[in-house]
């Protein structure tokens, strides 16, 4: 485990080419983004999102868990249609994410990962006046 903070540390520190912007960071070790031996659908959704991910990645850190906790709240705190919507983007934001992880995790990120899903969707289904 340390050794992988280690790399990480290394990584971090590590210099920049000198036409990445200040804020950016490199990105993961590997050949690939994508699933080897995937099928036609993963292979497809995975390219797509490749340069999502990438803007993400690149993004300032605290964008993207200010955004899902603007949204969050939001959804929250709007009633009707308008706080459904909210949380049912940030329930397939989330179904996103896991799908793309899917093959790297075990049975119980699995099993959160769609509890998470499931329980905003439910939110939005609260939220929307539906029950």
């Amino acid at each position: 485990m340390s050794s992988e903070r280690d790399e990480s540390e290394q990584n971090r520190s590590a210099p920049r080419s000198g036409g990445d912007p200040p804020h950016s960071r490199r990105l993961p070790n590997g050949d690939t983004f994508y699933t080897p031996d995937a099928n036609q659908l993963r292979r497809e959704i995975e390219r797509r999102s490749a340069v999502p991910l990438v803007w993400l990645h690149n993004a300032p850190r605290w964008l993207l868990p200010a955004t899902m906790a603007a949204v969050f709240v939001g959804g929250l705190l709007l009633s009707g249609v308008a706080g459904a919507v909210l949380l049912a983007v940030l329930a397939a934001f989330f179904g996103w994410l896991a799908y793309l992880a899917w093959p790297n995790l075990r049975r119980g990120e699995r099993t959160m990962r769609v509890i998470v899903v499931a329980t905003l969707f439910g939110l939005g289904l609260l939220q929307s006046g539906v029950f």
